[in-house]
């Protein structure tokens, strides 16, 4: 027996005084309707309703039913409602994770600004030196780096392209000179980021040839920032994403070595589950990422090619 059917057409017998009356608004026969009702008195093992030729009554466990019933009801009517327009209004939790670097120098920007556009929406950003599966771990949406498009079981939509750059501060270059060429970069001293995304050396091609460079320890660290940090310091030069570089390029506290060279080339991806409904909240999502990111990365790419930037 559906339960939740015989709720309502019970509900509907008491809203229209009748079994036919319920039958007729419900569209089944008047015999459906008071099988139902007496299945569900069955099922209860409890009389719902006095019957007499001329009328229905409620009795005291009928009462008592019918108001659970209404409030029941309401709460699935209202659940239903709120399933059937996730695909078409922004509300709910949104689950993202991006890279450290990304998530700390564009997403929790642009987060702040999404949610003021869409403020029944609540966003948890997860920052980490991974790419986790999407399913797996519940995120709704992966901004991940790769050279190739991700695995066609995913939605894979391309918000731009990232790169890294040779960077070193001013302080160094004063000590150690600046090299000016890839085979100069053996004689200095190499900070390393230790990311599972790039196990790769240094690779660095131009019409000369290949010239691989291999990062010793003289200092590692699996974090950006802190390798940008490391290098203001004066340890050494290091290779640092776009998007890390540029404040560090802006403040002075580090120049822009080889420009010529961009190296470890990506592309940036937003991946998510294929769903027959996408929620509306990944899919505004998305969109207002493929529409803001790019200007950022164009505004980073500007301070990378001015040459005020560089290495005198």
């Amino acid at each position: 027996m559906d339960t939740l059917q015989s709720m309502r057409v019970f509900a509907r017998v008491i809203d229209a005084g009748s079994f036919t009356a319920a039958a007729q608004a419900l569209g089944l026969s008047t015999a459906q309707v008071s099988r139902l009702v007496s299945e569900l008195e069955q099922q209860l093992q409890a009389r719902l309703l006095h019957r007499t030729t001329r009328r229905l009554a409620l009795t005291e466990t009928g009462e008592r039913y019918l108001q659970r019933c209404r409030q029941i009801l309401s709460e699935v009517d209202e659940a239903a409602a709120e399933a059937r327009g996730a695909h078409l209004i922004p509300i709910g939790r949104l689950r993202v994770h991006t890279m450290t670097g990304l998530g700390l120098q564009h997403l929790t920007q642009l987060v702040a600004k999404y949610t003021e556009r869409y403020p029944q929406v609540v966003v948890d950003l997860t920052l980490s030196q991974r790419n986790p599966d999407p399913i797996e771990d519940g995120h709704d949406v992966i901004i991940a780096f790769a050279r190739e498009l991700p695995d066609s079981q995913l939605v894979a939509q391309n918000l731009g392209p990232m790169f890294s750059v040779l960077c070193a501060a001013p302080s160094y270059l004063e000590k150690h000179g600046t090299p000016r060429g890839p085979a100069d970069l053996r004689q200095h001293r190499y900070l390393r980021l230790l990311d599972p995304l790039y196990v790769d050396n240094w690779l660095l091609d131009d019409a000369n040839g290949s010239y691989e460079v291999l990062p010793t320890e003289a200092f590692q660290v699996n974090i950006a920032e802190s390798l940008a940090k490391a290098a203001q310091a004066g340890m050494g030069f290091c290779l640092l994403p776009s998007f890390v570089a540029c404040p560090s390029l802006l403040d002075g506290s580090l120049v822009r070595l080889l420009p010529q060279y961009r190296l470890r080339e990506r592309n940036i991806y937003a991946l998510y589950p294929s769903r027959r409904f996408l929620d509306a909240k990944i899919k505004t999502w998305v969109e207002f990422l493929k529409a803001e990111l790019p200007p950022l990365f164009a505004q980073d790419e500007a301070i990378l090619d001015n040459p005020a930037h560089w290495a005198p």
